[in-house]
């Protein structure tokens, strides 16, 4: 079964000094037909000013990732973390018994963009932990990279759920093909560019949800960026 979800449909914030899209609902957007897909409750893709951001905030029992598309994203937190990540980069955080952080344009003069994610965990009340790798663009061209796991396996960061994300930057080539094995979920969020998905073309901002299907199979991409989730059911 598939079901896509279209970029233009999701729920859009504007706060000047923050652009956001919600493409599942999140603070003041509440959509009943797209509160999460399994443990996966939260894709935002957020565009801040220079100089602008989240200020000091918690989070409890709550896999957060990030992954920075432009810019300078500094992260601070009260686990005594901080840190600016750029392209390439993702950041996890496991809040679980409480963390506080911020997340701000480490930029004075250009914007930083970044997919926020949110993973519900399979443990909670674990002490709060921090992650985060750098993942070449030559490492996903042509390729699905894993970057985030449950085992943190293949230099992966490590979440704490039955879950994996895989980043890939295709252009051409020929199709590629990611199993799901029986009870498993898939799900494919275009960043740019676009690309077919098991015959469903999807441009980018799409997303494609997959339930009680063998693979996912992608072809037909031009000048894509791409996220594939492989969830449990």
């Amino acid at each position: 079964m598939l079901e896509i979800r279209p970029g233009a449909e999701r729920g859009n914030a504007n706060h000047g000094w923050l652009q956001s899209k919600h493409t599942f609902s999140f603070a003041h957007y509440h959509d009943p037909k797209h509160t999460g897909f399994g443990p996966l409750l939260v894709i935002n893709e957020d565009k801040v000013a220079p100089s602008q951001g989240f200020g000091t905030h918690g989070h409890r029992d709550m896999e957060i990732i990030s992954y920075v598309l432009e810019g300078a994203l500094e992260h601070k937190d009260s686990m005594g973390t901080g840190s600016v990540l750029h392209y390439g980069d993702v950041q996890r955080m496991s809040a679980g018994t409480g963390v506080r952080h911020s997340e701000f344009n480490g930029s004075a003069t250009a914007p930083v963009h970044f997919l926020q994610i949110w993973i519900q965990p399979n443990v909670t009340g674990i002490a709060p932990s921090y992650e985060e790798k750098h993942f070449t663009p030559e490492s996903k061209i042509g390729q699905l990279r894993l970057i985030a796991s449950s085992d943190g396996r293949q230099g992966s960061v490590l979440i704490h759920q039955d879950a994996a994300i895989f980043a890939g930057i295709l252009n051409g080539g020929a199709p590629l093909e990611h199993p799901l094995a029986e009870g498993r979920t898939g799900y494919v969020h275009l960043i740019r560019g676009s690309l077919t998905v098991n015959g469903i073309e999807l441009n980018g901002g799409d997303a494609l949800k997959m339930t009680q299907e063998s693979a996912v199979r992608i072809e037909n991409a031009e000048a894509a960026e791409v996220l594939v989730f492989d969830l449990p059911y």
